[in-house]
């Protein structure tokens, strides 16, 4: 592609219909993407979305990219696939909380683990839409759904944790209803070398709505949310009036007062990893705000180079070989 063409929105419109529930909060999310894409500096051509199987993982129909539409929990193993393959491709790894959190859970640790580098956008709506309003891997204990009639048993995962004990670089969180914040962090998943997962709070208005509603309404998310900004102090609430200390090794919230001053405050810092496990810790606790921004971010070689590297040692040390040798090699036999 010409270096002179300036790609818009439009450009990653696909043709396809959209066949998502009116109010969804995917739509949010793809529109966030589209406007996101021509920002980042990476070529039309070189897109590659990857999804499993949900609601959220029509996504590659609807961007006019690459694409594959996998199979359940299986996106990441075709996502690396392709990206170790063809290094220069971006990846961007499309998933729900059931998709992700479940069938695909052994897959989802390892390519963290692995830090190849692909954009894993989880859409976590705290319930399994596409199959009708079972309770997922991250729903609430007590959750009443059609398969828990009585109220869940299982505690939840709780995503961003999971990622950072599976050795994830870049754990972020953001929500569908604010598109600027989202089109932020999905800027910064880009410029990270590494995998980069990406918790979304999106609604489902037929089967959970207003698992969320706490964290948008007008009258509530202002002193129900923290926005993480590095090196600034943790401060929240609609008049700033309460922030995050350090109480022993748990976190608190205190009111800014004549007790504690914006200086008593924590200073968010993403490449602290004992304060990110504290902030990840602050999901499903009625105590603390939920957080939303990058929560951790580490430099760390990724796997792609490494293999990259380890190619060229062996053909520097053995030859590039050939593939009729490698076929006709002695190390053959004859069955009769």
């Amino acid at each position: 592609m010409s270096e002179n063409v300036v790609l818009k929105k439009k450009d990653f419109v696909s043709d396809q219909e959209i066949r998502w529930c009116p109010g969804c909060g995917d739509y949010a999310i793809l529109n966030a993407v589209q406007k996101t894409f021509p920002d980042i500096g990476v070529a039309k051509e070189d897109f590659l979305v990857v999804s499993g199987i949900g609601c959220s993982s029509r996504f590659p129909y609807y961007m006019n990219t690459f694409g594959f539409h996998s199979i359940h929990g299986r996106a990441p193993a075709i996502a690396s696939g392709a990206k170790l393959s063809n290094p220069s491709l971006s990846v961007w790894l499309i998933t729900g909380d059931g998709d992700a959190m479940s069938i695909g859970g052994n897959h989802f640790i390892h390519l963290l683990r692995r830090n190849i580098d692909i954009n894993v956008l989880m859409f976590n709506n705290r319930i399994y839409g596409l199959t009708k309003g079972q309770y997922s891997p991250t729903s609430e204990i007590g959750k009443v759904t059609k398969s828990t009639p009585n109220g869940s048993l299982d505690f939840p995962f709780n995503p961003v944790l999971l990622a950072m004990g599976s050795g994830g670089t870049f754990i972020a969180r953001t929500i569908d209803k604010d598109l600027k914040h989202q089109g932020g962090i999905y800027k910064e998943a880009n410029d990270h070398k590494g995998t980069s997962f990406i918790e979304i709070y999106q609604n489902c208005n037929i089967f959970n709505d207003g698992a969320f509603s706490i964290l948008t309404d007008r009258e509530t998310k202002l002193d129900s949310t923290i926005r993480l900004v590095q090196d600034q102090p943790m401060v929240f609430g609609a008049n700033l009036d309460k922030g995050i200390i350090l109480d022993g090794f748990n976190l608190k919230v205190v009111n800014i007062g004549e007790k504690y001053s914006i200086s008593d405050l924590l200073v968010h810092n993403k490449k602290d990893k004992n304060l990110a496990m504290l902030v990840c810790e602050m999901t499903y606790n009625d105590l603390l705000p939920t957080p939303f921004g990058v929560i951790y971010a580490e430099e760390k070689r990724t796997y792609d180079d490494m293999l990259i590297e380890q190619m060229e040692q062996q053909i520097k040390a053995k030859g590039p070989g050939n593939l009729k040798d490698l076929i006709y090699t002695k190390n053959t036999w004859t069955v009769s």
